[in-house]
């Protein structure tokens, strides 16, 4: 059962889980489940996804309830006007808060324009030697993609030398074997905590979180690293 984090006549909200498709897709030919397909069984209704999220990032994900309600949600993702708030761990030290602005290119080779902003929540260091360190440091931090380009953050973080734990393929190959190997770490640390959109029927402006999956849980304590509570 897909954990349900807000519902209405008009839209519902879910906490995907890690691993999840929200749809099919012809890069993952050979799985049969997907968000969509779970939560309209779950419901017995059809259901329009508004927005995406990568299979390996768990977190809120928005659903139409009908074809008009999708449309104008739509049109707030198009127009910028919602707000998504993810958290992720980090190899190394961030800085406080900084804003990432560097284009990614599309799969047919233009360039779009992608900025991410980004504020440290947390750091740590750990006593585990890792190549010529003596020690491994690594962020929690609070991340608003201001556009919403396809593998943006991860990317963005890579771009800057600090990627995201168990991103395959834009993070640390070295590290990514580190946490599998000493941590059994399958997953990525990318969560979608927050989202705020305007509801298309009362005009109500409202912001929908969802809880850290298992995994995020369980890394962020064996590095010591205090997530926020919400």
């Amino acid at each position: 059962m897909l954990e349900i984090v807000h519902q209405d006549d008009d839209l519902v909200v879910i906490n995907k889980p890690p691993g999840l498709l929200v749809h099919r897709s012809p890069i993952a030919r050979d799985v049969s489940e997907f968000a969509v397909q779970q939560l309209r069984n779950q419901l017995d209704i059809h259901v329009y996804p508004a927005h995406r999220l990568d299979r390996k990032t768990s977190g809120c994900l928005l659903f139409a309830l009908n074809e008009p309600t999708h449309k104008l949600l739509q049109q707030q993702f198009a127009e910028k006007t919602t707000e998504k708030i993810y958290y992720a761990i980090v190899r190394g030290y961030t800085q406080a808060n900084a804003t990432i602005d560097y284009a990614l290119k599309r799969e047919d080779g233009k360039l779009q324009d992608a900025i991410t902003h980004y504020e440290t929540i947390a750091q740590t260091e750990v006593d585990v030697p890792f190549g010529k360190h003596a020690t491994s440091r690594y962020s929690l931090v609070r991340v608003r993609p201001e556009t919403g380009r396809m593998h943006q953050i991860r990317k963005h973080f890579a771009h800057i030398l600090h990627p995201i734990i168990g991103d395959r393929p834009h993070g640390c190959n070295k590290q990514n074997r580190l946490f599998k190997e000493r941590w059994q770490l399958e997953q990525m640390m990318l969560h979608a905590a927050a989202l705020t959109i305007t509801h298309p029927t009362t005009n109500e402006k409202l912001t929908f979180r969802s809880a850290f999956h298992t995994e995020f849980k369980r890394i962020a304590q064996t590095l010591n690293l205090d997530l926020p509570n919400f």
